[in-house]
């Protein structure tokens, strides 16, 4: 809210306290509250600022904070410090003009309005706060005319990396960058034209770590012509320093910084001379739209005729031929081998069954040549044979037609191995 906003609250503050020392009872109080509400819900904020110079404007949340609850603190004497969101639009539209920025880092931090006007013109500025404790919104309308006026002839553009957009449109921040300008420039007479965040200039979002900031371009301008300083920027030496790569000292006698998180970035230093650029070509003159009368119309001819047999060659039969050829590789892989595979794999298996059969004709060889040797078999070849005692299972003595569970205990020569 502005002064003249201000000013209706104070002087119900006022009137109220001498109220009640009075003794003339609340009603003058609840009368001059609501009068003052009903005066801030519709009070329009105007500014009026030249083309050129830099605008700002901060939306402070204690103003907000009053609107939404002006008894609490008149009356109750209670006091809340709410997060606020701000939403701003130009009014029946969606987004903000072209030349006016916003800004709000947290909903704990106070809002920003910047920008610098490049033509004359009325902007009517709709500002809603939202509460995030109590969920409540409120409206303010801020007016600004923009007026015509000449710019600035000589300006300049500084990069200061160790600073962020919302700690550079403070008014006091803004004195000591330009105190700092004037030294190097060497004059008083400088205005701060333009601020700019470097994320809107194609920078990269730093590292959320400390010492990691975003930096900010100031441009400031004076109708007084560089200094010095300034001047060697435009050194071939200098240049040739910043594109090397290499860190570019300070020139001799221009450090003028008193804070270090204010001293500029040299190599991103830029000069403009409003005065030796090039006038604007006019405007193109608009024609009634009728073709002048000049004859009959005569089209155009029309192109010369063209033989696509060779684009159609190129583009269809030569990508088939191909497909084909591979589609008979294809095939060949995978059923004219499948007949090499499969005998292949049939010898190794009659290979394996002849040497499975020649193992099992020299056991039985084995098994009948001990046979005729005439002495007893070792306790080994015995059925159920005890390993730890060295003796052998009796003979079953039965009766029963039934076959034995195993064959061996009857005929130890027999063959157990499967058939």
């Amino acid at each position: 809210m502005s002064c003249c906003d201000q000013a209706p609250l104070r002087l119900a503050l006022s009137i109220t306290g001498q109220n009640k020392m009075a003794g003339c009872g609340s009603w003058v109080f609840f009368l001059t509250v609501c009068a003052v509400s009903l005066l801030g819900a519709n009070a329009e904020i105007k500014f009026t600022i030249p083309v050129g110079k830099l605008f700002t404007y901060e939306l402070l949340r204690e103003t907000f904070q009053n609107d939404f609850e002006p008894l609490s603190k008149l009356y109750a004497e209670r006091w809340y410090d709410d997060p606020m969101i701000f939403k701003c639009n130009l009014q029946n539209f969606p987004d903000l003009p072209e030349w006016l920025r916003f800004t709000q880092r947290h909903p704990l931090d106070n809002g920003f309005l910047y920008g610098t006007p490049t033509s004359p013109g009325k902007s009517v500025i709709e500002i809603y706060a939202f509460n995030n404790r109590s969920y409540d919104t409120t409206r303010q309308i801020l007016v600004i005319k923009v007026i015509a006026e000449k710019m600035l002839p000589y300006q300049a553009e500084f990069f200061i990396k160790l600073r962020e957009i919302e700690k550079v449109l403070p008014s006091p921040v803004q004195d000591e960058i330009q105190q700092d300008l004037q030294k190097l420039w060497n004059t008083e007479a400088l205005e701060i034209v333009n601020i700019s965040n470097a994320l809107d200039r194609g920078g990269r979002v730093p590292l959320p770590l400390a010492g990691h900031f975003e930096g900010v371009y100031v441009k400031v301008g004076s109708e007084k012509y560089f200094s010095n300083c300034l001047l060697k920027v435009l050194t071939s030496e200098h240049q040739k320093q910043c594109s090397s790569g290499a860190r570019v000292k300070v020139p001799g006698g221009c450090n003028f910084c008193s804070i270090p998180s204010n001293c500029i970035t040299w190599c991103k230093t830029e000069l403009f001379d409003l005065t030796k650029q090039e006038p604007a070509p006019p405007a193109p003159t608009m024609g009634s739209g009728i073709v002048e009368a000049g004859g009959d119309f005569d089209p155009p001819e029309s192109p010369p005729s063209r033989d696509f047999f060779p684009d159609y060659i190129v583009t269809v039969i030569v990508p088939l031929i191909l497909a084909i050829i591979l589609c008979i590789l294809l095939a060949y892989i995978m059923f004219g081998r499948r007949e090499g595979v499969e005998k292949r794999n049939a010898r190794t298996n009659q290979i394996q069954l002849y040497h499975h059969h020649t193992i099992h004709g020299n056991a039985d060889e084995l098994r009948s040549m001990a046979g005729t040797r005439g002495v007893p078999p070792p306790l080994s070849t015995l059925p159920m044979f005890n390993s730890r005692t060295g003796e052998g299972a009796p003979q079953l003595q039965s009766d029963s037609p039934n076959i034995p569970l195993i064959m061996a205990q009857h005929d130890p020569y027999s063959d157990t191995l499967p058939r």
